[in-house]
């Protein structure tokens, strides 16, 4: 019973697939690239905003703003994300200028940008591809009508309607299902930079203010800016 259900479900398929035409099998194609590219997305914000990161996060800013610079490149090493590695980054210059910290915040950008270009594409680029679809349908069914002007066999004419609709359908499919996480994904990428901006702040803003380091220790350790 089972087999049977998987069976009819497959045949289902495959008949809109083959009603579609090629457009729709390219659709598919998109489609099957825009849930991967989401799937990783999702993947690395969970990581990379969870919230014991972020807590190591704010944890760092607090040793910059202190000086304690050996608590902050021992939490950026565990780290290993973009936290970690503006913050090493910081570190590793002599001087923390606005500029330099703006560096290196850019730095981090391809990072969390990644495939981003490629979903906009997809949610511009599907619905114009089914429209391909649909006008290729129609096509089909002008043509058929023409060729049977005396006699116009329904089932053609279904045929020819039925590829432009499931492309249009399609396509627009397409794009809503990337366009919901690109939104929220856009949204992660605005306050992950906000948070590499506060690291940078508070590297700087540990010398301009002069106070003490956290210990004794790190006093030769200061983060020095310009």
């Amino acid at each position: 019973m089972k087999d049977a259900m998987i069976m009819s479900f497959f045949n289902v398929v495959w008949d809109l697939m083959h009603r579609g035409g090629p457009v729709l099998w390219l659709l598919l194609g998109l489609s099957v690239v825009g849930l991967t590219l989401i799937l990783e997305r999702a993947w690395f914000w969970l990581s990379t905003n969870s919230s014991r990161r972020l807590a190591a996060m704010q944890q760092m800013a607090r040793h910059l703003r202190e000086g304690n610079v050996a608590g902050a490149k021992a939490l950026a090493e565990a780290d290993g994300g973009v936290y970690g590695r503006t913050v090493l980054a910081l570190l590793e210059e002599k001087e923390v200028s606005e500029a330099t910290g703006t560096a290196i915040v850019e730095a981090q950008r391809g990072v969390l940008e990644r495939f981003m270009p490629i979903l906009t594409s997809l949610i511009t680029g599907a619905p114009l591809l089914g429209l391909i679809g649909t006008v290729t349908g129609l096509i089909s069914t002008f043509r058929f009508m023409s060729d049977k002007m005396m006699t116009v066999d329904p089932r053609g004419v279904g045929l020819g309607l039925s590829e432009a609709l499931l492309n249009t359908v399609a396509g627009l499919a397409v794009a809503l299902i990337v366009l919901f996480p690109y939104n929220a994904y856009r949204a992660q990428i605005d306050r992950t930079l906000g948070r590499l901006e506060v690291l940078v702040a508070a590297a700087i803003q540990r010398t301009r203010t002069g106070k003490p380091a956290g210990s004794p220790a790190d006093a030769d350790n200061r983060v020095a800016v310009g």
